[in-house]
């Protein structure tokens, strides 16, 4: 078997499209809190990484607020912004009638985790899903994805160019569309793949050093079947 096995994937902005809830959740609770309209690129910049995380980061003394009110509207508006992309579902299931075991990273709640789940389906195709609150540390951390991999009763070894040696057991792998998410993988050992569909630019993507460029998700059962895709960041 060759490829990569296990497939660990990022939720937000990799799996589902919750780009535009993301974002106008931010502008609400930015312009609501903070009185400002800040640029989108600037506001968003912590995406992947837990949500009072990112809130300190705009405002320490303020986080709890910005918190609350972000909360508010994103849950008030969840199921008419979430959206699935076109070609994951189709993607996920390939991978896991070739026998692929599937995991979920996020710094998602579990709660909103699961409400994104129950908006568009998919978490059956998945063995094992890891929220921010299954680790006390959090990405860019390794911790969320080793517990991943400790529930799939893999491990990290090999990572680099491991699935270019033939009659050898593929290497995990980690897909996202943050520098948080590359930095995470790279920092449990594992694989990377960076997706083009996400929040983030492809400079910032690339600049986190992925091994793998992904630009749509048709691409993702090669790369994680055959273990072919663009190759970047070696």
């Amino acid at each position: 078997m060759r490829g990569f096995d296990p497939v660990l994937f990022d939720l937000d902005g990799t799996v589902v499209d919750t780009v535009e809830l993301i974002v106008q959740s931010f502008r609400h609770a930015v312009r609501t809190v903070l009185g400002e309209d800040l640029p989108d690129e600037y506001i968003t910049a912590g995406v992947g990484q837990p949500l009072m995380t990112q809130m300190e980061r705009l405002s320490r003394e303020k986080a709890g607020e910005l918190y609350n009110v972000y909360r508010e509207y994103n849950h008030r508006r969840h199921d008419e912004l979430i959206r699935s992309y076109d070609g994951i579902a189709e993607a996920l299931a390939v991978l896991r009638d070739a026998g692929r075991r599937l995991g979920i990273v996020t710094s998602k709640s579990r709660d909103t985790t699961a409400m994104a789940f129950a908006a568009v389906g998919l978490r059956d195709l998945f063995d094992v899903v890891v929220t921010a609150d299954d680790s006390e540390r959090h990405k860019p951390a390794p911790e969320p994805i080793l517990l991943c991999l400790k529930r799939l009763r893999a491990a990290p070894s090999d990572a680099a160019g491991h699935e270019r040696d033939a009659g050898r057991s593929p290497a995990p792998i980690y897909i996202g569309d943050s520098p948080v998410d590359i930095r995470a993988g790279r920092a449990a050992g594992v694989t990377t793949a960076a997706v083009a569909w996400g929040v983030f630019s492809r400079e910032a993507l690339l600049e986190a050093g992925p091994a793998y460029w992904v630009e749509e998700p048709a691409e993702l059962v090669d790369l994680c079947l055959h273990g072919q895709g663009c190759a970047v960041g070696r």
